[in-house]
């Protein structure tokens, strides 16, 4: 599993992999937390957008590094948006974005 963390721009602050996970989980992880944060809303809410073309522009923008997917979610602090985290590895992307909302929460922020 990989976990990423970006700031309100989607840029990365900080990502962990554990031992044994998948090589594209922490491109997967950080491409999650990217759309995720640049909207504010989870990832999985902008699946029904991949195919439109202002957001494949988005993907191209972030050279890739922009996943529509179910994964991730906004971290807001004090009613703003301050970044997102990204889940990839679990067995499906409801358990990723479990993940993530554990991490939110245990930080003591918001992911709405």
């Amino acid at each position: 599993m990989a976990v990423s963390v970006t700031d309100s721009r989607g840029d990365l602050v900080a990502m962990i992999k554990t031992d044994g996970a998948s090589w594209r989980t922490p491109f997967i992880s950080r491409g999650k937390a990217v759309s995720s944060a640049c909207f504010g809303r989870p990832s999985g809410e902008l699946e029904a957008y991949a195919g439109a073309p202002v957001f494949q522009a988005f993907t191209v923008m972030q050279e890739g590094h922009f996943i529509m997917g179910k994964g991730a979610l906004p971290v807001y602090k004090d009613g703003e948006i301050a970044g997102a985290v990204g889940v990839s590895g679990s067995a499906n992307s409801q358990e990723d974005e479990d993940v993530a909302a554990a991490g939110i929460q245990n930080a003591g922020l918001k992911s709405s």
